[in-house]
Order: structure tokens, then sequence, then C-alpha cells
């Protein structure tokens, strides 16, 4: 007996099934340049050659391990013109692996201090009658303007600003 062959192209609805995203998704990786442009048929349809889903599993892996799809965008346009952006690529995983352990540095420092409110505010909800208000988010106000004073807020509450290495506190 002889194996089916495999199916040449794909349509969108097939190949987004297939990848488990949307249509939608499918065009704006097109229009990102991660997913090349797929040929119409005489209807006007998409589609996608087989290869296209190997591509779109390497950009969901990418964006789910932090790159960007600019970033992707770029290293994909080097690599199709002939170019190896390996150690490019290197070098960005890198910068992620150390704003992540950043991140998480600062997260166990909240979460250790969020531990101390919630310890404080269960003793004052102790001494508080039911149903009097306990102040709790008055005590935060105090605890902020001491915190302030101490250290700039962490890199995840800030966003950056219209500047590029200008954070704002939002």
């Amino acid at each position: 007996m002889v194996a089916p062959a495999k199916k040449a192209f794909m349509r969108a609805g097939e190949l987004a099934r297939a990848a488990g995203v949307s249509v939608d998704t499918l065009h704006h990786y097109e229009r990102k340049g991660v997913l090349a442009a797929p040929r119409r048929s005489a209807n006007g349809y998409r589609e996608y050659p087989a290869d296209a889903l190997g591509r779109v599993r390497l950009v969901r892996r990418a964006l789910s391990i932090g790159f960007t799809l600019d970033e992707l965008a770029r290293i994909l346009r080097a690599r199709g013109g002939g170019r190896a952006p390996c150690r490019e690529v290197r070098a960005l995983a890198g910068a992620k692996l150390a704003d992540v352990e950043s991140r998480l540095r600062e997260l166990l420092l909240v979460r250790d201090e969020l531990r101390v409110v919630v310890k404080e505010w269960d003793a004052k909800l102790a001494r508080t009658p039911e149903g009097e208000r306990a102040g709790l988010l008055d005590a935060l106000a105090v605890s902020v303007e001491l915190n302030e004073a101490r250290a700039p807020a962490p890199v995840w509450r800030r966003r950056k600003g219209r500047k590029k290495g200008e954070d704002e506190e939002y």
C-alpha cells in the first residue's frame, strides 16, 4: 500500500487549527514579517506551504520564552538572507534570562514584603471590633512613604517612557 501524499499547501484555517492559533494571528505574523506571505489560490484563498506550520510553531515557542515579533522578524530576515544570526539569538536569550532572573529577585522581595503586610493587617484586624474601620489601606500609604525614601520602584512596577531608557512609574 502506498502512503498518501503529503499535502503541499494548507489554507489559512487549516494552518491555524494545526498550529493552535487564529487566522488573524497568521495575518499578523505575515504583517510582522515572521511568516512569508502565502500564495493565493484562483479564488483568492491564502495557501501556505507545508513548512509554514513549523515556522508558526517556532514563532509561538520563541514568543513563549520572551522573544518579540520584531526581534524574530529581524533574525529570520537575516537567516533568509544567508547570514547566521546564531550569536545574536544567543545574546538576546541571555539578556532575556538576566531580565527574568532580575524580575524573580524583585518578586521574591515583593512576596516577602507582602507577607509582612498581611501579618501586620491580621494583627490590626484582630484588635479592631467587627464592623469598624481598621485603616489597612491608610497603613499602606505610610509604609509606601518609608519604602520610597529607601529605594526606587522595582522594574516590574515601571513601564518604559517614550524616550529610550526613560522609565516612568505607573
